[in-house]
Order: C-alpha cells, then structure tokens, then sequence
C-alpha cells in the first residue's frame, strides 16, 4: 500500500507540473505572473476581505513572499487593504475594480486553457472521478 501511495503522489506531482508548464506557456498572462493571478484569484473567490494569514493558506507561497508580492499588487493598484472591524491592528485583503477586471479577463482565457487540456486527457467520467478524489484529499 505505501508504494501504491507513493506511485499516485508522483503521479499527481507529474501531472501538476506538467499542466502548469503549458499554463504558463500561454500568452494569456499580460502583465501578472501566474502566481500574482493565483492570489488575485484566490481573492476574487472571498466573499469577504481577507487577512494575509487567511489568503497564505489558500496559495503556494511562503508567508514573507506573499507579504512582498501582496505589497507590489497594492502598489500596482490591484488589491486593496482596509482594517479590519474585528481588530483594529489587523489588516483585510480585497481586489479593487481594477484587480477583478484583471483578474476575470484572464481568468476567462485560463478557464479555457484548463478545459481544453483536461478534456483533451480525460473522459467524462474522469473528470469526475479526478474531482472527487481531489475533493477528499483537500478536505
């Protein structure tokens, strides 16, 4: 059983990388990295603003790179910070106008990019059953 586990991890690993080499292959990315995108993403998925803390978890960053990069996309006009009600030291997260335009015009075209390789790959079926294990291995 452990090799068997071992086996479907790397293959996981496999397939991420692989993805996310054609991902960022795609001349769809104007003027963000595909990690700036991911946090712009993440956030555009909140209901509420987030605290940095809250947003390291959701993204593939250590916490002082987030901290960096969270400070260029302010200076860059695509997140915005605001207080926090629940503490008056604390700081929330959110896009602005520009930051959701940004992010959906991308967005849109990486939706695209996404079904088309998986769908290239794998059958109905799969996708659902990728989506299930997915599910119980995030949770």
């Amino acid at each position: 059983m452990p090799q068997l586990a071992n086996n479907a991890w790397e293959a996981l690993l496999s397939a991420h990388a692989r993805l996310m080499k054609e991902f960022a292959a795609e001349d769809i990315w104007q003027e963000l990295s595909m990690r700036e995108y991911d946090v712009l993403y993440t956030l555009s998925k909140c209901r509420e603003p987030l605290r940095i803390g809250e947003l390291h978890r959701h993204v593939l960053l250590s916490q002082p790179a987030l901290s960096r990069m969270v400070d260029r996309l302010v200076e860059r006009g695509f997140i915005e910070r605001g207080p926090d009600p629940a503490d008056g030291r604390g700081v929330r997260l959110s896009l602005t106008d520009t930051g959701r335009d940004v992010q959906r015009r991308i967005g849109r075209r990486h939706a695209r990019d996404v079904a088309r390789a998986v769908t290239a790959r794998l059958s109905t079926e799969e996708l659902r059953q990728l989506e299930t294990i997915c599910g119980k291995l995030a949770r």
